[in-house]
């Protein structure tokens, strides 16, 4: 059980947490929800001690092991494979072990415990967890460095997953995932046998994965049961509750309150007057707590254009003279509401840059009218804000200096408090920093609106408002986002971008989740690839017959493997094996059987994966 207790902690003169306590029970999945700079991020830094408690304690159980996605992706020369299977601290220690050990009962128990902990199978569990994120086996030999940020990202967070710790902390784990991802770590969090506490704004992997809530707000920390949705229906009800005794008291209050105006200066009702007084005085009030005023974002298209708005004509885009995308024959019209669909690194934000005009063709023709004012967001772009700077700094600028209070009107919008309109940008949470640069984007009212992953670190709330601001808005629009739940709500035509070329999808969302998950299954059946230390077994596109050959080889070799182990087995039983005269033997017979049993049981592994292909290739 994970136990807060009575705790407090401020920072920058700003409390996020006051005297409150909550419970995560033993092996729970437990979702962290709250508005943007609630304290979710600090929470876990808080239970990591990377920073220290103002009061109370946070009780983890005695040789717990955390594990929790490192902020910097790794960027080394070490292979993808090589570099999660490092992340097992006990098993490399171990192996390193069983190298240079030479006592043979030091070795029998090195290799007992390797057992114990499923060290055989490491790689293969390893890869699984790889190929789950998106990396191919190609990939997964790969250097760390040959990626890109975000797909480093997912190797951090695949170190995590295979370290199997005791409490896994998960901090917005999708920001970096695409629907085939995102689908994976769902269904991977639903098996987790150990405690889970993810931050995410994802509804559908709250509500999928976990079967608890933490809901931080004014400076409280609250448990519930349930999913997300449960979460939602539970807190409303609480909130229309007490806003409706609010109202009740309020009604009560005033009665009083007018009693005591009109009497308390006649003698004849002083006595009653000051009784009424003793009652406000001991009445406490109800008070409905807001951490952030409610943002509201509103998109606003001005210009009329006749269809089609935008024409790609044989259009060709990429970089350094590579294409990435080629032949793209689309027509973009004044009501499209697009939502553009493809596994990472397919081009999506490559095709949105390109009708952005922030890259050019290549080849073929890109027509859009001179007057469309088209607006911009992709999360890159949080960089191009001034740290230094505030949000009413960078307003200001924006409108070319207008009234103040203009803008501050402007930002209160937004969800901005006094306080945090005036805060540096490197202050703000990256909610708050993906609030502002929507702002920036949306106050220019552009006729085509272009949203690369908009809703990356921002709340539920913040996510409603935008999906709200969004249907209301009259222009053009065109969307990535790995948000079911945004797309299913904001688009009616869908483009997949998949080897280089841009087409039309049939189907709904939900269609496409089908297709991707469908696709990765049969690319398992394709790809799959077995080896063990003494065979080079790689059955990529290998036929039925080829995986009947490869079994029958397997099995010989098992065969091989166990008449050894025998040999071995029956010279230990000599009464003389253990003898003073025979320690050099002793210690070699040891050591032999136990990479016996380690290549028996790795040829098992081989020949299970040999069976399981061929029962895919045959169904």
């Amino acid at each position: 059980m994970i136990n807060f207790k009575n705790i407090s902690f401020s920072i920058g003169g700003v409390s996020l947490f006051d005297d409150t306590s909550a419970f995560v029970p033993t092996g729970h999945k437990i979702g962290i929800v709250g508005r943007n700079g609630a304290g979710k991020t600090t929470l876990f830094k808080l239970i990591l001690k990377e920073i220290t408690l103002d009061g109370g304690v946070i009780e983890v159980p005695r040789n717990y092991t955390i594990g929790a996605v490192a902020q910097e992706a790794p960027s080394n020369e070490e292979k993808l494979i090589d570099t999660v299977l490092a992340a097992d601290i006990e098993r490399a220690k171990l192996l390193s072990a069983s190298e240079i050990e030479t006592d043979p009962n030091k070795i029998a128990n090195i290799h007992t415990r390797l057992a114990d902990i499923d060290a055989y199978s490491a790689e293969a569990r390893a890869s699984s967890i790889l190929s789950g994120l998106g990396f191919s086996q190609t990939d997964q030999q790969s250097p760390c460095s040959s990626f890109s940020g975000g797909w480093r990202m997912r190797v951090a967070l695949a170190s995590v997953l295979f370290s199997n710790p005791d409490l896994l902390l998960l901090d917005e784990p999708t920001n970096y995932l695409d629907f085939e991802g995102t689908a994976w770590l769902e269904n991977y969090l639903q098996k987790f046998k150990n405690t889970v506490l993810v931050i995410s704004h994802d509804r559908n992997l709250l509500n999928k994965s976990v079967s608890g809530i933490l809901h931080l707000s004014s400076k409280k920390i609250q448990f519930y049961t349930g999913n997300y949705d449960t979460f939602d229906n539970e807190r409303r009800s609480q909130l229309e509750q007490k806003i409706s005794q609010k109202n009740k008291q309020d009604v009560q209050r005033a009665h009083i309150q007018s009693f005591v105006d009109r009497f308390k200066a006649k003698a004849s009702k002083a006595r009653q007057a000051q009784s009424r007084i003793k009652i406000l005085e001991k009445m406490k009030p109800i008070v409905i707590e807001e951490d952030q005023k409610i943002p509201k974002f509103k998109f606003e298209a001005v210009s009329k254009f006749a269809p089609p708005l935008v024409t790609l004509d044989q259009a060709s885009v990429g970089y350094n003279q590579v294409e990435v995308l080629k032949n793209i024959n689309i027509q973009i019209n004044p009501d499209d509401r697009i939502g553009l669909l493809g596994v990472n690194g397919e081009g999506k934000s490559t095709f949105s840059k390109l009708i952005a005009k922030k890259i050019n063709v290549m080849k073929g023709h890109l027509l859009i009218p001179k007057k469309l004012k088209i607006g911009y967001f992709a999360q890159h772009q949080l960089d191009e804000l001034r740290p230094n700077e505030t949000p009413f700094q960078h307003l200001y600028l924006k409108l070319n200096k207008e009234i103040p209070s203009k803008i501050r009107a402007k930002l209160g919008s937004a969800g901005f408090t006094s306080e945090t309109m005036d805060l540096e940008v490197r202050r703000l949470s990256g909610g708050q920093k993906a609030r502002l640069l929507m702002l920036l984007v949306v106050i220019e009212k552009p006729d085509l609106l272009i949203l690369d992953e908009p809703t990356n670190h921002l709340d539920i709330e913040s996510r409603e408002a935008l999906i709200m601001a969004l249907n209301d808005y009259k222009g053009s629009l065109i969307l990535v986002s790995h948000d079911a739940f945004l797309v299913e709500r904001l688009v009616d035509r869908l483009l997949i971008i998949k080897d280089g070329n841009v087409s039309e999808f049939s189907g709904d969302i939900h269609d496409y989740r089908k297709l991707i998950l469908n696709n990765n299954s049969k690319k398992k059946k394709q790809e799959s690839i077995l080896k063990s230390k003494n065979s080079n077994v790689s059955i990529p596109n290998f036929s039925l017959s080829d995986l009947k050959k490869s079994l029958t080889y397997s099995e010989k070799k098992i065969l091989e493997f166990e008449k050894e182990k025998k040999t071995l087995e029956i010279e230990m039983l000599n009464q003389n094996f253990y003898s003073s005269n025979n320690q050099k033997r002793a210690q070699e017979v040891n050591v032999n059987l136990q990479k016996v049993l380690i290549q028996i049981a790795e040829e098992e592994k081989v020949w299970e994966k040999i069976v399981e292909s061929i029962e895919l290739i045959s169904k």
